[in-house]
């Protein structure tokens, strides 16, 4: 990457962190995940740093970067950051009293921005990327004084976030492929330079949203990048961190939107856990068959954060839904006098569908003039159920001319 060599960061050190900070820091579970090991072969467990204080595992780096500073943060810190990095620096300052303001991007996650106040921080929302965000953060502590605290391009940042490292290797003795998240970095070259120290054998994998993978494509976007992985749409590799990656990391891939969308869903649905878009890619990398797990011993995948806004689900789950074929909406033409809408509702009753929603559209399809089209949607109970709804519908003379769902 043609960057200054990496820093050094012992795994001794490391430990010590971890032991300091365990008062405010969770360790996380490891829950297996009966389903992705069933699924694409191996054992797999989940590492779900989502139940992790202030939602994401940025505490641990945010934490360890308050606890060095000592009378430097007599003034205050600073960010900037697209959320996670922001609520854990507000949680610690507050931990040790002492003032923080953050810079976040457009486009932040609500509920993140709405943590951040809650922790007692100044929020500034503006700047079209997280970099931009960065260096509002970095001009402001240089009017202050205050003290910049960068999301992850900082060797103290780096060595808090490899705490969960040394959790790892303490919890899962047969350890042998960590797959982890990968923005900035800093998650990904603590986890890594921890891991690789205790066994050089064990394979770590960092996992890129693809509309923004630098760190595999050499270059990203200019302006926004709308993604569900906002928390890792990371334009620039860190100075520090892309040394740490290039000496500990093995591989790194990317996933698409898509992808994410049906990670988060499969996590909610079958582990009963809620994760951020940029905390589920590396279910996503199994999923679309980026990554396999490990013929033998243990893969654990990170979940690095929790923290999406709730309004997000409803148009995630509507989506899974319609793809998975539990989800169906029609269009068909019907009589327009009394009753046409209600026979053909009686014949999907019949056949055990649950109805959900209905609009009738008289304009801007071709009709007769007594005819109406309606839009359904119905709850089913898959692709056969499907199937047998349009053929009922169809024996009753009712002409079905759109089908989404199928």
């Amino acid at each position: 990457m043609g960057r200054s060599s990496a820093v050094d960061i012992s795994l001794e050190e490391v430990r010590l962190i971890g032991e300091r900070d365990r008062r405010i820091v969770t360790h996380t579970p490891v829950a297996p995940s009966a389903h992705l090991s069933e699924r694409y072969g191996g054992s797999v467990l989940l590492k779900a740093e989502n139940l992790q204080r202030t939602g994401a595992f940025k505490i641990r780096g945010a934490m360890n970067k308050l606890a060095t500073l000592g009378e430097s943060a007599r003034r205050g810190v600073v960010a900037g950051s697209a959320g996670n990095h922001a609520g854990a620096l507000a949680f610690a300052a507050r931990q040790f009293g002492v003032p923080c303001e953050i810079y976040v991007p457009a486009g932040a996650s609500l509920s993140k921005i709405a943590a951040c106040r809650g922790y007692g921080a100044t929020v500034h929302e503006g700047g079209e990327s997280l970099d931009v965000a960065v260096a509002l953060a970095q001009a402001r502590a240089n009017e202050t004084g205050m003290v910049f605290c960068h999301p992850y391009d900082d060797p103290v940042v780096v060595a808090g976030q490899a705490t969960l490292g040394v959790e790892l290797i303490d919890d899962i003795p047969d350890l042998a492929q960590v797959i982890v998240p990968l923005g900035g970095g800093g998650l990904l070259s603590g986890v890594a330079l921890t891991v690789k120290q205790f066994d050089p054998s064990i394979k770590v994998i960092g996992v890129q949203i693809s509309s923004c993978a630098p760190y595999i494509y050499g270059t990203a976007p200019l302006g926004p990048v709308p993604t569900l992985a906002d928390g890792i749409a990371v334009k620039v590799p860190g100075d520090v961190t892309a040394p740490l990656i290039e000496k500990w990391v093995d591989e790194i891939v990317d996933v698409d939107e898509d992808g994410v969308a049906d990670a988060m869903m499969l996590l909610l649905e079958r582990s009963k856990l809620f994760v951020e878009g940029g905390g589920a890619v590396g279910v996503s990398a199994l999923i679309a068959g980026r990554i396999k797990p490990a013929e033998r011993g243990t893969t654990c995948v990170v979940l690095s954060g929790g923290n999406a806004d709730l309004g997000l689900l409803t148009g995630l789950v509507r989506r899974h839904e319609t793809n998975s074929g539990r989800r169906l909406i029609i269009f068909a033409r019907i009589s327009d006098r009394p009753g046409g809408l209600a026979r053909l509702l009686t014949v999907f009753a019949q056949y055990g569908a649950n109805l959900i929603e209905v609009e009738h559209v008289r304009e801007g399809v071709d009709l007769h003039v007594r005819e109406t089209g309606v839009q359904v949607v119905l709850e089913v109970r898959g692709r056969d159920h499907t199937e047998t709804l349009i053929a009922a519908a169809k024996a009753e003379g009712y002409e079905i001319s759109e089908v989404t769902g199928r």
